[in-house]
C-alpha cells in the first residue's frame, strides 16, 4: 500500500485527498497547508493527520507526495521531494517558465525517483478510448485533431492575475491532450490568437479570455485549439480527430442521457456544469495509475518530459499571440 502526504487542500487538493483515502491501494496518512482550516476538514474527512509540510516531505512512513498547492510552489516542492526520496504526483503545471521545469527534471533525474504530472485528462475514459483506437490505426493516418475547451464561466480577476495567461493556466491541458492523440508526433510550429471578449478586465490584465490555437507538426500534421472563459451551456469538452481513412469524435458528457422529443423539437439535458463533475473517474484513474507505476516500478506517464513539452507549446502560443507571428518549438 503506498502512503501518501498531500501538500495543498484548497479545491484540488480535497479531490486528491478524497481519492487516495477511497483507495485499497494507497492511505492517506498527512495533510499540509497554510490555511489549517482547509487541512483540518480535508483530514477530519480522511482520517489523516495534519503536519507541517518539510514534515511530511521528509517523513520516514510517507512514501509519496501529491503536490497541489499553487504553481509558483511546485518545482521547489518536487526537488525537495525528490531529494528525500518520495514519488511525486504533481499537479500542472510544474512551473510558469519552461527553463526552470527543465532545470526541476534534472533533480529528478538525479534523485531517480518517480515523477508524474497531473494531466488528468488523458485518463478519461472516452479521450483514453479515442487516443487508443487512433493508436490502432482505426482512421488511418491523422490529418487534422480538433480540441473545443470551454469553462462554464471565468474565474475570479484575482485568479487570472498569477495565472501565468489563458495559454499557461487553461490550455495547457490542451497542449497536452494534443500530443497524446498525435501519439508521439511533435508540434513544430504555434501561431496563438487570443481576445478578451468575456471581460475587458482581463485584456487590462493582459490576458485574453477567448482564444485560438494553430500547431503543425513536422509531417503537417495539423492542430487547432478552442478556447472561452465563457460557456453559457456548460463545461464544453470535445474533440474530433479526422485522418486519411475516417474520423474519431468524443462528444460533451451531459448530465444524463434522457432525451425529451416533443412539437418544438428534441431536448437534451446540459452538459455536466464544470471539471469537478466532468473529470471525477479521470482523477480517479490518474491516481490509480501512478499507484499501479510506482508499486510495480514502471516510470510514470504523464511524464515530466510531457510536463516540459506541455509548458513550450504554452509559452510559444503566449509569444505568438504578443507578436502575431508562428513560433518554432523545440522538442529536444
Amino acid at each position: 500500500m503506498l502512503r501518501f502526504g498531500v501538500l495543498g487542500a484548497g479545491r484540488i487538493g480535497q479531490i486528491h485527498g478524497s481519492n487516495i483515502a477511497a483507495s485499497k491501494e494507497a492511505k492517506l496518512v498527512a495533510v499540509a497547508d497554510v490555511d489549517q482550516a482547509s487541512a483540518a476538514r480535508l483530514a477530519e474527512s480522511t482520517g489523516a493527520e495534519v503536519r507541517d509540510l518539510q514534515a511530511i516531505i521528509e517523513a520516514g512512513d510517507i512514501d509519496a507526495i501529491l503536490i497541489g498547492t499553487p504553481t509558483d510552489m511546485h518545482a521547489d516542492l518536487i526537488e525537495s521531494g525528490a531529494r528525500a526520496g518520495k514519488a511525486v504526483l504533481c499537479e500542472k503545471p510544474v512551473d510558469l517558465d519552461a527553463a526552470r521545469v527543465a532545470s526541476c527534471l534534472k533533480v529528478v533525474k538525479a534523485a531517480g525517483t518517480p515523477l508524474m504530472i497531473g494531466f488528468n485528462r488523458r485518463f478519461d475514459p472516452n479521450f483514453a478510448t479515442l487516443q487508443q483506437r487512433i493508436a490502432d490505426g482505426a482512421i488511418g493516418a491523422v490529418e487534422i485533431v480538433t480540441i473545443i475547451s470551454r469553462d462554464p464561466e471565468p474565474p475570479p480577476l484575482s485568479y487570472v492575475e498569477r495565472s501565468g495567461g489563458l495559454y499557461r493556466d487553461m490550455m495547457i491541458h490542451d497542449f497536452d491532450l494534443a500530443r497524446f492523440l498525435l501519439c508521439g508526433e511533435e508540434p513544430v510550429e504555434v501561431t496563438a490568437y487570443g481576445s478578451a471578449l468575456v471581460d475587458p478586465a482581463v485584456g487590462e490584465a493582459g490576458d485574453v479570455d477567448t482564444a485560438l490555437v494553430m500547431m503543425r507538426t513536422a509531417s503537417g500534421k495539423l492542430v487547432q485549439i478552442s478556447n472561452s472563459r465563457r460557456a453559457t451551456y456548460g463545461y464544453d469538452q470535445r474533440i474530433e480527430v479526422h485522418g486519411s481513412g475516417g474520423m474519431l469524435r468524443a462528444d460533451n458528457v451531459l448530465e444524463s442521457t434522457v432525451e425529451v422529443a416533443g412539437a418544438s423539437g428534441f431536448q437534451k439535458d446540459p452538459a455536466q456544469h464544470f471539471f469537478l463533475e466532468r473529470y471525477a473517474l479521470a482523477y480517479r484513474r490518474e491516481l490509480a495509475a501512478f499507484v499501479d507505476a510506482v508499486s510495480s516500478g514502471k516510470a510514470p506517464s504523464p511524464s515530466g518530459r510531457d510536463g516540459l513539452q506541455a509548458q513550450r507549446l504554452a509559452d510559444a502560443a503566449t509569444q505568438s499571440r504578443k507578436t502575431g507571428r508562428p513560433v518554432a518549438v523545440s522538442s529536444d
